[in-house]
């Protein structure tokens, strides 16, 4: 009896192929794994470094599912929010009354565009220095969670800005009440985890 998947996989590219049997094994049902090393022995396709592509696939998988196991849950994600809110608030407000002390004009509109500016920005600075340095924002110190990047790692500088800036996206705040990752986490390709986990 012919495989009901024979037809597709040998549509696949060769790299294609080699991906199914080796990287995203674990996405595919028997039938259609027996197909793919069907076509690739019909094709000929070199076996040689399948073994360690399929352990170093595995070793990703698990890593993946260690990192997803740690997410923080939804309840955490909005105590930090709260947090972080009021934080980024008193920061705001500290930062205009600084500026409305210290300008001699407060009515020039020059002025409020830059004093708009640097209290709009504090708003930023904080999220992007915090998780810069700590990888945290002081919502996160409290719930012992930290921003990692979806496989687990640091983010870099790039990540954080990136995330940052996706934070001004409208209803950014609400997204992750909705998805198991927030806007601005799909995005950047971070996640918030529990602390102490990866």
């Amino acid at each position: 009896m012919k495989n009901e998947f024979s037809d597709v996989m040998s549509q696949r590219t060769d790299k294609e192929l080699i991906q199914i049997v080796t990287a995203e094994r674990i996405k595919y049902q028997p039938a259609a794994l027996e197909a793919a090393e069907d076509e690739i022995t019909k094709r000929n396709i070199d076996t040689a470094n399948f073994e360690k592509l399929r352990k170093q696939a595995m070793l990703q998988y698990q890593e993946k599912e260690k990192i997803n196991s740690a997410l923080a849950p939804t309840s955490l994600r909005f105590v930090n929010h709260l947090i972080d809110v009021v934080v980024s608030y008193v920061i705001s407000m500290v930062v205009f009354l600084v500026l409305s002390l210290l300008l001699s004009d407060p009515q020039n509109p020059v002025v409020v565009l830059a004093t708009i500016v640097l209290v709009f920005g504090s708003f930023l600075a904080y999220y992007t220095l915090m998780e810069i340095i700590w990888q945290k924002t002081v919502g996160k110190f409290v719930t012992k969670t930290k921003v990692v990047l979806d496989n687990g790692e640091k983010p870099k500088e790039k990540d954080i800005v990136l995330r940052t800036i996706c934070r001004l996206i409208p209803f950014d705040w609400v997204s992750y009440l909705f998805m198991k990752n927030g806007f601005h986490d799909v995005l950047s390709k971070t996640k918030v985890v529990k602390d102490g986990k990866k």
